[in-house]
């Protein structure tokens, strides 16, 4: 039948060497070919990514009277008046600004009026007939007592009184269009003494 076949030890080292060999060169394919394709690929980009730029907020307001460059002006969410007054390049000489709020916080819209004469009110407070009616006076809305509004042409001690209660229920006015919608006034005569106004 089959005859036992005997080998040498020299023979068994050989065919251990053959059998370690053929096993190591088969996990190194294995192990590179795995490797290769795990390698990811560098990806470039085309467009560069760019800052986006803060956008810081502004109001835009009217710097009028006696100033060196009236006009609108954007500043700054934040600004005073005393700003925008500087931004105007301050007022002339010999005018003073003590009738301006120079710490006033401005709001959009708002127009700052620099040397307008002051209002004048009649000592006699409860006597309104002895108020004088200006066409020049300027008046802030916000603050003017019954009396002071009465300086506007149009305004009587009626509609004084109303444009006060008005003030009172809704709080400050934010822009001077707003004074269009308190009690007794309409767009005819808040168009009439509008240059007279301010915040």
């Amino acid at each position: 039948m089959f005859s036992h076949i005997e080998f040498t030890d020299v023979q068994k080292r050989a065919v251990y060497v053959v059998l370690a060999s053929s096993i190591a060169i088969g996990s190194l394919f294995v192990t590179l070919s795995q490797g290769k394709a795990s390698v990811p690929k560098a990806t470039v980009s085309l467009h560069p990514v760019m800052p986006t730029p803060s956008v810081r907020a502004s109001v835009v307001v009217d710097v009028t009277g006696k100033v060196l460059h009236p006009g609108v002006y954007t500043l700054i969410q934040g600004s005073r008046a005393l700003d925008a007054i500087k931004a105007a390049g301050g007022q002339l000489k010999g005018i003073a600004l003590t009738d301006i709020n120079l710490a006033e916080v401005l709001s959009d819209g708002q127009q700052i009026l620099v040397g307008a004469p002051r209002v004048v009110v009649s000592a006699k407070r409860n006597s309104p007939k002895s108020l004088t009616k200006s066409t020049k006076a300027i008046v802030n809305i916000n603050s003017a007592t019954v009396d002071q509004l009465q300086i506007l042409k149009g305004i009587g001690p009626v509609t004084a009184q109303k444009i006060v209660a008005y003030r009172k229920a809704h709080g400050q006015f934010s822009l001077l269009a707003d004074f269009k919608k308190a009690s007794g006034m309409g767009i005819a005569r808040y168009n009439a003494i509008q240059s007279q106004l301010r915040l």
